[in-house]
Order: C-alpha cells, then sequence, then structure tokens
C-alpha cells in the first residue's frame, strides 16, 4: 500500500526531551560570537584567495617593458613623462625580469586564471554541501597558495607555463570562491544574513585593495616576484587557520556557546535543508525566470566588478604614466572604499529590513545602487581625464559604491531556494566569471587598437551590460522561495 510521507527539516536540536519547543534565546552576542568569527575568518579567505588571483593586475605594470608599446598621449603628456618612463623600467628590470606582451597578451594572461573559476564554483557549492566547506574550501586555499609561490619560476621557464599554471591556479580559486557558500545555510539566521555574508564577501575587496596598495612598493623595492611569494605564504598561513578555527555548522563546533549554538539552529528551523534522498529539480530550475534573472544580474555586475580588477592599475598608467609605487596607492583606493561600503551595505540591509521594508525591494534597492551610480561615473572617466582629481574621485567613488549588491542580488539564492543555496550561489558566481574571462580579452581588443578611444567604447559597453542584466532582475527577480526549492512529498511502497 502506498504512503505518503513528507520529509521534515531536522530539529531535533532545537526541541526538549519531551519534544516542546524551546524558545530561542533573545540576546545573543554578535561582536564575540562564533557566527560572526566563521564570518570573519572566511573574509580572509576571500581575501587571501582574491590577492592571488588578482597579484598580476599590478605586477603586470612592472612585468612588461612599457617602453615598447606606448599608448596615444597628448604632446604635453608625452614629453614630460616620456623620460621618467624609462627610467622607471630600466630600474625594475634591473631587479626582475621583464618581458614584451602585447596588451592582447596581456588580456589572455588577465583571463587565464578565471576559466577555472567559471567552471568550478557550481561544481566546489554542490561539492561543500556534501562533504562540508571546511575541507573543499581548505584545500583550495593551500592549492592556490603553493601555485602562486610557483609562478615566478614558471614565468621564467615561459609563457605557456605561466599560463598553465594560472589556469590550474583559477580551478583551486574556483573551488575556494564556490565551495564557501555552504556556510551560510548553516550558520547564517536570516534577520542576520545580509551582514554575515557581506563580511565574508568583503574580504574579496580588501584583499584587491591590499594587492594594489603594497604590490606595487614591494615590486619597486624588491622586484615583482616577491609579491607572488609574499602572498603565497600569507595563504598558507591562512589555510593554517582555516582547518584549524572553522567547523561546517553549529552543532560540530567544540567552542560554541549553548545559547548561540541554540539561537542559531532555532532561527534555521523554518529553512529548507536538501535531503540527499531527492534528486535536484534541474528541470525546474533551468526554467525558473527568478534564477535566471539573478544569474544574468550577477554575471552583468561583475563585468564592472573585473574591470575595476583588471584594468585599474593599467588605466591609471595608461593615463597618468605614475611610477609603480604611486599606482599602486592610487590603485588601491577605490578598493578600501569599496571594503567600508560593502560591509555597511549587510548592515544597511538588516535595517531596512528590522523596520519592516519588504525583501524584495530591500533586494532590488540595494542591487540598484550598486550598479547605475558607478556604471555612470566610470562612463564619465574619459570626458574628465584632464583633471587628475576629479578622475580620481570619479574611478573610486565608482568602484566604491559598487559592493553594495553584495547584500543585494548576490546573496538572492538565500531567498529564493535556502535548500539549494550553496549550489546556486557558486552557480551564479561560476556563470559571472565568464565576465572575468571576457573583460580582458575585449579590453585588450580595444586597447590594441587605440588606447585613447578604447577606454571610452569599452566604458560605454560596460553600461550597456551592466544595466541590461539590472533591468532583468528589476522585472523577473523574486525573494518567496519557490516552488520547486520547497519540500517536497515522496512515495513509498
Amino acid at each position: 500500500m502506498a504512503t505518503v510521507v513528507e520529509l521534515k527539516p531536522i530539529r531535533e536540536q532545537s526541541d526538549d526531551i519531551l519534544g516542546n519547543k524551546k524558545t530561542p534565546p533573545q540576546k545573543v552576542p554578535s561582536l564575540c560570537s562564533m557566527r560572526y568569527g566563521i564570518a570573519l575568518l572566511t573574509h580572509f579567505s576571500n581575501f587571501t584567495l582574491i590577492a592571488q588571483n588578482s597579484i598580476i593586475s599590478i605586477t603586470m605594470v612592472a612585468m612588461v617593458n612599457n617602453t615598447d608599446y606606448q599608448p596615444h598621449l597628448n604632446s604635453s603628456t608625452e614629453a614630460n613623462l616620456n623620460g621618467d618612463q624609462h627610467e622607471a623600467a630600466n630600474h625594475l628590470s634591473a631587479k626582475a625580469p621583464v618581458y614584451n606582451w602585447s596588451p592582447q597578451t596581456q588580456g589572455f594572461i588577465f583571463s587565464s586564471a578565471q576559466y577555472g573559476m567559471m567552471l568550478m564554483q557550481g561544481p566546489a557549492g554542490y561539492l561543500a554541501g556534501k562533504i562540508g566547506t571546511k575541507k573543499v574550501v581548505g584545500i583550495a586555499l593551500l592549492a592556490s597558495s603553493l601555485l602562486t609561490l610557483c609562478i615566478p619560476v614558471v614565468t621564467s621557464v615561459g609563457l605557456a607555463f605561466f599560463l598553465a599554471t594560472r589556469a590550474i591556479q583559477g580551478l583551486a580559486q574556483g573551488i575556494g570562491y564556490g565551495g564557501q557558500y555552504a556556510l551560510w545555510q548553516r550558520w547564517a539566521p536570516p534577520n542576520e544574513r545580509s551582514r554575515l555574508c557581506s563580511i565574508a564577501l568583503s574580504g574579496m575587496i580588501l584583499g584587491a585593495f591590499a594587492v594594489n596598495l603594497v604590490g606595487g612598493i614591494i615590486s619597486e623595492a624588491l622586484g615583482w616576484p616577491f609579491v607572488f611569494y609574499i602572498f603565497g605564504a600569507i595563504g598558507c598561513v591562512c589555510c593554517l587557520l582555516w582547518f584549524i578555527l572553522v567547523y561546517d555548522d553549529p552543532v560540530s563546533h567544540p567552542w560554541i556557546s549553548d545559547s548561540e549554538k541554540e539561537y542559531i539552529l532555532s532561527s534555521l528551523q523554518q529553512q529548507q535543508v536538501s535531503s540527499e534522498k531527492q534528486s535536484l529539480p534541474i528541470k525546474a530550475m533551468l526554467r525558473s525566470l527568478p534564477l535566471w534573472s539573478m544569474c544574468l544580474c550577477t554575471m552583468t555586475h561583475q563585468w564592472l566588478v573585473n574591470t575595476f580588477m583588471v584594468y585599474t592599475p593599467t588605466y591609471i598608467n595608461s593615463v597618468f604614466k605614475v611610477n609603480i609605487r604611486d599606482n599602486g596607492f592610487l590603485s588601491s583606493l577605490p578598493f578600501i572604499v569599496a571594503w567600508a561600503v560593502g560591509i555597511f551595505g549587510g548592515q544597511l540591509a538588516d535595517f531596512l529590513l528590522r523596520k519592516n521594508f519588504r525583501l524584495i525591494i530591500v533586494r532590488k534597492i540595494i542591487t540598484t545602487l550598486g550598479t547605475v551610480p558607478p556604471a555612470a561615473l566610470i562612463v564619465a572617466l574619459p570626458y574628465v581625464q584632464s583633471s587628475y582629481v576629479t578622475s580620481i574621485a570619479f574611478l573610486t567613488l565608482s568602484c566604491g559604491i559598487s559592493p553594495l549588491c553584495q547584500s543585494g542580488v548576490y546573496i538572492n539564492a538565500l531567498d529564493i531556494a535556502p535548500r539549494y543555496a550553496s549550489l546556486l550561489m557558486g552557480s551564479a558566481r561560476g556563470l559571472a566569471h565568464s565576465s572575468a574571462v571576457l573583460v580582458p580579452i575585449v579590453g585588450g581588443f580595444f586597447l590594441n587598437q587605440d588606447p585613447e578611444l578604447g577606454w571610452r567604447n569599452f566604458f560605454f559597453l560596460l553600461l550597456a551590460i551592466s544595466q541590461f542584466g539590472l533591468i532583468i532582475y528589476l522585472v523577473f527577480g523574486k525573494t518567496e522561495v519557490q516552488e520547486w526549492a520547497k519540500e517536497r512529498t515522496i512515495t513509498r511502497l
């Protein structure tokens, strides 16, 4: 005889032995809590991964013989700076090898690590949901750090070895990025989700800030290989801390207080956890407009973000011809602002929710603020480049505002499909990394033809792409749990 059995979320931890539900603790510390400690450790993991990924953006200025490729400059700038640039190039080449790579070749180098990141984030999210984030991210972090240490050696062997090493490193970094999202299914209470996720994701921005700030100084003082050595060593230390201090859920954490454990588990009672007995509703996912709008908007916003990550030092060098140390300082300014804004965005989103704003309104407002002003400011850059201060201010504001989306579309999967959040967030970020592959290639194509006009066309393309994704999300984005993501009934004989 067939019977219908409804699969329920596991709730034993929040019920007493008589089956009566306990009242969740009303006051649980946040700043000194384990869940915020986990967010901070994930912050430093993301810091390490993005720093190792984006080292090439600042070291490229020192690795390439800039005197072999001169962009179109106005006559006064060229007359004033050609001598200084040649002297700086000779100074850097005395400390480390310098290569003759065209802008198009540089574009392929920039994008080489992004293929693996694009491919592995979705599978890594699924894998972390099965075997745990601690193992998946920890191993990926170790692999990325060891490969970072090897890059100066393989670069001296040949360009093909350099590209291959970065491609393998991209696979490891993709696993590290995608694997982290399973943590928030088990550690993030719904009313703190924006804050915890924004703290974790802001580590990526801090990594970009740090590598741009000190990368130029290290390259000038010691040579560009030491940037890879130092950040590779930092990654090894971070990996050790990760394995010691991170646990996959509150139940398995040995040092968490009973009150905090009770608070987290009680808050997550209504979240539906994926069951291994049920297959993934792949067909329903592929037909879901809210899911596709989230993925598309994430991808188009990442086009904006990856333009900052890859081309900020190159743009500053092309327009202002500063030395690599000053370039690193100027390139880092937008990212420290972005880091602060990213954390603030999580606080803002949760504040609006406490004021009874609808969740869908909060997600779309935050996403709009993180997309429209940055794109408009970056398009204006070629028209204000005659003013040094205005250009840097526009660039800083543009990059600084964009991380607001971390509390918007980037965590939307936790709203529409909490049971599959790690898989969907990893897949969305993996799809978004197609922009990390395309941005350097498209940028290299534009800049290889006419640098001055190329920047303008490149930025207008960025505007069109980012606004297209935003419009799709504003029309089709949802925050209600989708039918295909709800707990289903199964029939047993």
